[in-house]
């Protein structure tokens, strides 16, 4: 399996609902739609979606891009709709919708579904 490509797959709950989330609003690529088969593009990778009545139900990140600029990342999104989440637990505050720690700058939001997602950027060293 070290050499095999891995598709991660998102379980949504409405499956027209999340295409149009994260065609429309993302911006993403959908590359195969066959039945319930869904799939969209991006950065190089593709995911796939299926409809479940348990979709959104997952108190985790399920997905996360890697950006080279967090802000505008986050400016783009908010001007598509998207609402960045704020966290104050202990080891997880945000500020903005931003948590930074090690190096690292992200931003978590929900998609139609509930699913969280996430965009974050590594900052050099």
């Amino acid at each position: 399996m070290a050499d095999a490509p891995l598709l991660a797959v998102i379980p949504v709950a409405d499956i027209e609902r999340a295409k149009r989330f994260y065609r429309d609003t993302l911006g993403l690529t959908l590359t195969r739609e066959n039945g319930p088969d869904v799939g969209f593009s991006c950065g190089g990778t593709e995911f796939g979606m299926y409809e479940t009545p348990y979709g959104g139900q997952a108190q985790h990140t399920l997905a996360s891009w890697k950006v080279d600029d967090l802000d505008t990342e986050m400016a783009e999104l908010r001007r598509r709709g998207v609402v960045f989440e704020e966290y104050d637990l202990p080891d997880l505050k945000t500020l903005d919708g931003v948590a930074e720690a090690d190096g690292m700058r992200a931003a978590w939001f929900k998609d139609t579904e509930g699913n969280i997602l996430c965009v974050n950027e590594v900052r050099a060293a």
